[in-house]
């Protein structure tokens, strides 16, 4: 493996809100030469995770992503009508511009966004949402992406969920993708990816495709509570010792209040 591609490699897989630790790590290894050849791995993870800036004199975080790029580290939102320069390596958004969409699907698009934000805002603590025509203008890139960071409690998360939806045919298809990273005296990691395959009709209204969506993204979250349910009552339990290092039996009816990597695995005591 080249030395680039194993830098891109750790870019990559880097946990939500922890790119700017790696990037630190990194260079304190080999030093700001790194920087040249982080450039292009930066790109990738940013428009992959949908990263989220906020724009100066703004309020709201935006989007960044392949679907709203507008090429030379440019990209636009919808909502703000505006474009921004987005440095991939500090996360900062600078030379705002105002900026119109020129789409067939403008008005979907307006709709879809003010549908969104509506099912966001009752779902997600805090999240950013987009909605952007391909290309080709053929489809609509929907996007909702929630983060979560508290890295004073060794923990961060991420939900990520990006459709594709082509009008003329009604269909839906994408993914939900959950990344959550706990770090506290261990390092346990939880990555989902679920395909999401949905139908309303050909040219359906803002409102019937985000209730189609919202409902697929609460059946999801319904699946992953009964999984961890499942997970602690069988598979986690059997993982476990009877009697951990503290000879202590672990009460399994409490274990959500337990800190993962300290008090099950009798570490050291504060």
């Amino acid at each position: 493996m080249s030395r680039q591609a194993a830098l891109s490699s750790f870019v990559e897989s880097t946990p939500p809100g922890e790119l700017a630790d790696v990037t630190k790590a990194i260079k304190s290894i080999l030093g700001d030469e790194a920087q040249a050849d982080l450039a292009p791995a930066f790109e990738k993870y940013n428009e992959d995770q949908f990263a989220t800036v906020k724009l100066p004199g703004g309020s709201s975080e935006v989007l960044v992503s392949p679907y709203n790029s507008l090429g030379d580290g440019r990209y636009y939102d919808v909502e703000s009508q505006s474009s921004f320069a987005f440095d991939h390596a500090t996360q900062k958004a600078s030379g705002v511009q105002s900026y119109v969409l020129d789409s067939s699907h403008s008005d979907l698009v307006k709709g879809l966004v003010k549908s969104l934000g509506i099912h966001a805002s009752e779902h997600y603590p805090k999240s950013s949402l987009g909605v952007y025509p391909t290309e080709d203008d053929s489809q609509l890139a929907i996007i909702t992406v929630a983060n979560k960071y508290s890295p004073s409690n060794f923990w961060n998360g991420r939900w990520r969920s990006s459709y594709i939806y082509s009008p003329s045919s009604g269909s839906i298809m994408g993914a939900i993708k959950v990344d959550v990273h706990y770090y506290e005296d261990g390092n346990v990691r939880l990555l989902t990816n679920k395909a999401v395959q949905l139908s309303v009709g050909a040219y359906a209204g803002a409102t019937e495709v985000v209730r189609q969506i919202a409902n697929a993204e609460r059946k999801y979250q319904e699946d992953l509570n009964k999984a961890f349910g499942s997970l602690s009552e069988g598979a986690f339990k059997a993982l476990r010792r009877q009697l951990p290092i503290t000879r202590q039996k672990i009460e399994w009816e409490k274990i959500s209040g337990y800190r993962l990597g300290q008090d099950i695995g009798g570490g050291r005591s504060r």
